[in-house]
């Protein structure tokens, strides 16, 4: 795998980003990426290391390790080295449908499980992956692969998020005829206007749809099921009936002031942000302007980073992140052993922004809010926040909050954006169908199975398993699409591991 001293001989190089000063002035994705001789190089760092954790998917003190989707990351890291770019192609099809997404957005689980970084670098894996599969673009490898033979089958999949298209995909590939309905006017889910276009460009989407529609795919757009059109109609006009509608609630914090003028969910900000500018490069307005405001993110994670990317692209005067949680350590701590997933600090692409901008890093920690203040006119003015202390009841032995006293500190913010993560599925939807929900409102199956308690309906990613990762939910749709067939033809041949 690789070369057997490759690892030795090579250093680990990545792709260069523009500084900061400059990417947050458009945009764009802002790598370089290595050319392929230097590309072929660092597969050559892959090690013939016998258990290849890299590809494990498994489950570590209640984190995942290694790549969820099983990816076969030894075998294309060797041929990447060996210069097999299109036999590379073939064996990263056979697990990921879309590593054009993966490679750009996954915080690439199989690098943290990787064994040359037990004691060193990782292999360079998520850009090996963009190598192949933009490689397989420019030599026109990843073109349209229609059936050809189709069984009569015809599969509603409702969303067309990463779950819901994986699960198309492969359903089209088996000979079903599916369609995609999507609510909004793009297809894409989250993937279009839940992730900015700095880390995925929206021609990168597209240009994946359109070879799906050639495979004879049909979409659907703004058509929302159980608003626009009825749940029943589709189920008399399909044989089955995928859900793919994420987990669509975002979590509210709940303070005094709450009601103010200039609080918008995060997921409402980016998605108005994306939009505005692909309909018209920001000129309609119809977006959340932060030029010269003070802006407040109250939310660690992926989600709060994008919005402090997207906040300064617009202008904004300062921006403040609040986190719950400590800051974690820079580096493993003695009970998070490789290969658990590192609970390491990550300063992500907008908090660097953030320090080029304005000095200092815009994360606040074991904070929360406490009163949102305004004026006469309802507009928001400040937010109160209050230092937290973690302390062990005895009792339970669990970590519970409490309020510092004397602690209150009060930031000047106009837009507050709340980035608290997602509860599970819209009640609309499971209401429409009459599908069961769990306590958490996700949709209940049988462990490992993805039917619902309704006849002929199926559910998939973060409706069925919560809010969780790009790679979680190709794979969910990947093993939805495979209950599916099974479910219509008493067998399925569908390899997905």
């Amino acid at each position: 795998m690789g070369k057997p001293t490759g690892f030795m001989e090579f250093e680990r190089e990545v792709s260069k980003a523009q500084k900061p000063t400059e990417r947050i002035k458009h945009f764009n994705e802002f790598h370089t990426h290595l050319p392929k001789e230097k590309q072929q190089l660092q597969g050559a760092r892959c090690m013939d290391c016998g258990v290849p954790y890299c590809q494990s998917g498994m489950t570590l003190c209640g984190m995942t390790s290694g790549c969820p989707l099983h990816n076969l990351v030894p075998e294309w890291n060797d041929l990447v080295y060996t210069g097999n770019w299109q036999q590379a192609y073939k064996r990263l099809l056979k697990t990921n449908n879309f590593p054009e997404f993966t490679s750009r957005v996954c915080p690439a689980l199989c690098e943290a499980a990787c064994t040359c970084g037990l004691e060193g670098d990782p292999v360079s894996t998520k850009e090996n992956e963009y190598a192949i599969i933009e490689n397989a673009y420019a030599e026109g490898l990843a073109k349209a692969n229609p059936p050809k033979n189709r069984t009569g089958k015809k599969i509603a999949v409702v969303g067309s998020g990463p779950s819901g298209l994986a699960a198309a995909d492969l359903l089209n590939r088996r000979g079903h005829s599916v369609t995609v309905f999507e609510r909004s006017d793009r297809v894409g889910g989250l993937l279009m206007y839940g992730i900015p276009n700095m880390k995925l460009e929206k021609q990168i989407i597209d240009r994946k749809i359109s070879i799906m529609k050639e495979e004879g795919i049909t979409f659907v757009t703004n058509t929302d099921i159980g608003k626009n059109k009825k749940a029943e109609d589709l189920l008399k006009e399909f044989d089955r009936v995928l859900l793919a509608c994420g987990s669509s609630n975002p979590r509210d914090i709940k303070a005094e002031g709450r009601d103010a003028k200039g609080i918008y969910f995060a997921v409402d900000f980016l998605k108005a942000n994306t939009k505005s500018l692909l309909d018209s490069d920001f000129k309609d307005k119809k977006y959340v302007d932060t030029n010269g405001k003070d802006v407040v993110i109250i939310g660690g994670g992926d989600t709060g980073n994008d919005c402090v990317g997207t906040s300064i692209r617009h202008g904004a005067k300062s921006v403040t992140q609040i986190e719950m949680m400590p800051k974690a350590p820079d580096v493993r701590a003695e009970n998070n052993p490789w290969p658990e997933w590192p609970k390491i600090c990550k300063t992500d692409y907008g908090q660097e922004e953030a320090i080029a901008v304005y000095g200092h890093d815009p994360r606040i920690y074991e904070s929360t809010v406490k009163e949102f203040i305004k004026d006469k006119e309802g507009n928001l003015t400040g937010v109160k926040i209050v230092k937290l202390s973690w302390e062990k009841d005895k009792a339970t032995g669990r970590m519970n909050m409490k309020e510092i006293a004397g602690s209150e500190q009060i930031l000047p913010a106009q837009i507050v954006l709340i980035a608290a993560g997602f509860l599970g599925s819209q009640k609309y939807v499971t209401d429409a169908f009459g599908v069961e929900v769990n306590e958490r409102t996700n949709v209940k199956t049988d462990a490992g199975h993805y039917a619902t308690n309704v006849k002929n309906v199926f559910v998939t990613g973060d409706m069925h398993r919560g809010q969780s990762l790009v790679v979680w939910a190709i794979r969910e749709g990947r093993e939805a699409a495979r209950d599916i067939d099974e479910s219509l033809m008493g067998y399925t041949n569908l390899n997905i591991q």
